[in-house]
């Protein structure tokens, strides 16, 4: 398909957002925000108006939280096989609406369609993998002690919070709200503000797939209004919050009277270490994909480059005649790689650190502008860029810049290695390329991250454990680690004969 096919489809699938706006959805009903305000999202694209979104505040948070209150019991006791049945018909449901989901998601974020394509099938995979735990979610451990015999068991917390961000908006949903339906949870959810188109569609297409009214709830809304309400809300028992690390420090203390459990994926300045003994040519293709795919708006991003000084020249320039060989694009041409940045706040941002990285003294070897001409228009575009030359105090190289912007760092040896990988306030992930196993085992074992690739670039296995350390975050998402953030543990103790039982007054 060509550009302009894809644009006429993207059109016709966008008119229905243009003509009646996103609502709040909230009890199975699509409603205005209490007040009637609306705000206006626009496409990065172009920087023309998408639609008018439902300006939620604290009133419609209340309304959705006591709606998932309500929808709670009955969801709860919800056998785990219906329940798997159920996730598995939205996951169909995603699959056949896979296509109009991947262009919405590109017009509403920026990102392109060579990589949008697979955000909604990785959304249904992630229901699927979290369907087919639901009948096990309640499952626990038989632990015997002296005349004792103890079981565990897991209930679902409640209704809780989720708070998703604007990168990836849909696949990032699903892989929050999956696993809390999948344990009984109901939910409310309050997406991003920059890209509130396709959280609508993930809760239209959840309702017609069977979901029960009042489970899963819908406020948008900016995260000083609907956000704080939310996170401060006594029926909402726990917030899962995708976003930065300062939000995620806001959060804690909004959440902290009601005692709210917290679960958060924040920020990274993840580095890619790269030893002169590694595959090069892998090397380089992987730290040019993990931070020159998305745009470079991604949390597991490869931020830094630390490379061993015999080989720093050399790899830095096949990083940069990568990066220059890029599509830059319209999101839906099937050719482009980069499209334009979210919205032009966080374009603002991001061509602000081309400035300093020249006051610095860092050495720009490719990118470092915006593009201002040409077929691209008035859209937040931006030349993926590589900065070299560069130490580790400087604000490139501590700060996340949250676009296509690498900055590349000599090291000496192992030991300089490591401590510039942990000399930073984030530890999300990091990427080691070495053909030397032992040192890979020494190096993993003392980098302050949450996820460790070895000569490989971010290949997810759902049931592993995702989430970081430091400003990263706290807990872990994927597999049983989910379910253990969703759930209560229960421990049940059967005295198994009849013990001496201490006697008091008698």
């Amino acid at each position: 398909m060509t550009l302009q096919d894809n644009l006429r489809k993207a059109e016709a699938w966008l008119a229905r957002f243009r003509e009646q706006g996103v609502q709040n959805h909230i009890g199975g009903n699509a409603v205005p925000a209490v007040d009637g305000s609306t705000f206006e999202s626009i496409s990065p694209v172009d920087l023309k108006p998408l639609a008018q979104v439902a300006h939620g505040k604290a009133a419609d948070i209340d309304r959705a939280a006591k709606a998932a209150k309500a929808a709670f019991p009955a969801w709860a006791a919800m056998d785990g096989d219906a329940r798997k049945k159920l996730l598995h018909r939205v996951a169909d449901a995603i699959v056949a609406r896979a296509e109009e989901i991947a262009f919405i998601e590109c017009m509403d974020t920026g990102q392109a369609l060579k990589f949008m394509s697979k955000a909604a099938l990785r959304g249904a995979e992630n229901f699927r993998f979290f369907a087919d735990r639901a009948p096990e979610a309640r499952d626990g451990r038989a632990l015997r002690g002296p005349g004792q015999f103890n079981f565990t068991t897991r209930v679902p917390i409640g209704p809780v919070g989720i708070i998703t961000p604007w990168n990836t908006p849909f696949m990032l949903s699903t892989w929050k709200i999956a696993p809390a339906l999948a344990a009984g949870c109901t939910i409310v959810h309050k997406p991003a503000e920059f890209s509130p188109l396709t959280a609508s569609l993930l809760l239209e297409i959840a309702e017609e797939a069977g979901l029960p009214k009042g489970v899963w709830n819908l406020v948008n809304g900016l995260g000083e209004t609907a956000g704080k309400a939310l996170t401060e809300h006594p029926d909402i028992k726990a917030i899962g919050f995708v976003g930065e690390s300062r939000t995620g420090s806001m959060i804690m203390a909004q959440g902290a009277p009601t005692l709210k459990r917290v679960h958060f994926e924040l920020g990274g300045k993840n580095p890619v270490i790269v030893f002169a003994d590694a595959d090069l040519e892998r090397a380089a293709d992987a730290a040019v994909f993990m931070i020159y795919s998305l745009n470079g708006e991604r949390c597991t991003s490869s931020s830094r480059l630390l490379v061993e000084e015999s080989i720093y020249d050399k790899f830095v320039e096949m990083v940069a005649e990568k990066a220059k060989r890029i599509p830059i694009g319209h999101p839906l041409d099937p050719n482009t790689v980069i499209g334009p940045l979210v919205h032009p706040v966080h374009e603002k941002k991001v061509v602000s650190y081309f400035d300093i990285a020249r006051e610095e003294g860092a050495t720009i070897v490719t990118g470092g502008e915006k593009i201002v001409d040409g077929e691209f228009g008035k859209g937040c575009y931006v030349r993926p860029t590589l900065f070299a030359n560069a130490r580790n105090d400087m604000r490139i190289a501590r700060e996340e810049i949250f676009g296509p912007v690498l900055t590349a760092i000599p090291f000496k040896d192992e030991a300089e290695a490591l401590a510039l990988s942990n000399d930073v306030q984030y530890g999300l992930a990091g990427y080691l390329w070495t053909s030397d196993l032992t040192r890979a085992l020494r190096f993993t074992d003392g980098l302050d991250a949450g996820m460790i690739w070895v000569n490989s670039e971010n290949v997810r296995h759902l049931p592993t454990p995702f989430g970081g350390v430091k400003n990263s975050g706290i807990g872990r998402d994927g597999g049983d680690w989910s379910f253990d953030f969703y759930m209560e543990t229960k421990n049940i103790a059967l005295a198994t004969g009849r013990h001496s039982i201490t006697k008091l007054g008698g």
